[in-house]
């Protein structure tokens, strides 16, 4: 299999919010609580800075995604947040690890400076590793900050790169 990122279409749409809400249901990594239906998804898609996806190149098929915007406005708008979701069953293939090199040059071609994330859930060790990798450096911990689809309360990490 051969992955390529590439900016989100409307062909794309169905398979794309999919892959978004599959993680707002897990419950354990995206602070949304509801739901994007079609309409709203592809508002939601197309009004960020950047959408990629991930395909397949040989079925076409999505296997993930990531949204890049501003963290802030204003004095505080050349830092640039991104939120990624990868397939359930496409995890350990490597493609989150795709979707954020990409992002990262996304984020620079689009003039941002620096990239931060506010809230890293403690227990989602594999993407604090690899945002690790990539050069993040945490800059903070909420204790208690993000509320776990079981009900308890999970600490979140700020993390932090220079573009």
């Amino acid at each position: 299999m051969s992955i390529i990122i590439k900016k989100y279409a409307d062909p794309y749409l169905t398979e794309t919010m999919r892959i978004w809400n599959e993680v707002i249901e897990e419950g354990i990594a995206f602070p949304q609580m509801n739901l994007l239906d079609e309409t709203w998804a592809d508002l939601f898609f197309k009004e960020q800075t950047y959408t990629g996806i991930a395909v397949d190149s040989e079925t076409d098929a999505v296997l993930g995604m990531y949204i890049l915007h501003p963290n802030n406005v204003g004095r505080c708008g050349h830092i640039a947040n991104a939120s990624y979701a990868v397939r359930s069953d496409a995890r350990g293939l490597h493609v989150g690890e795709k979707l954020v090199c990409d992002c990262l040059e996304k984020a620079r071609e689009n003039g941002f400076k620096i990239m931060q994330f506010n809230a890293v859930v403690d227990s989602n060790i594999h993407a604090r590793h690899l945002y690790e990798r990539a050069g993040f450096q945490e800059v903070g911990m909420i204790p208690e900050g993000f509320l776990m689809k079981d009900g308890h309360y999970e600490n979140i990490h700020v993390m932090y790169r220079k573009l």
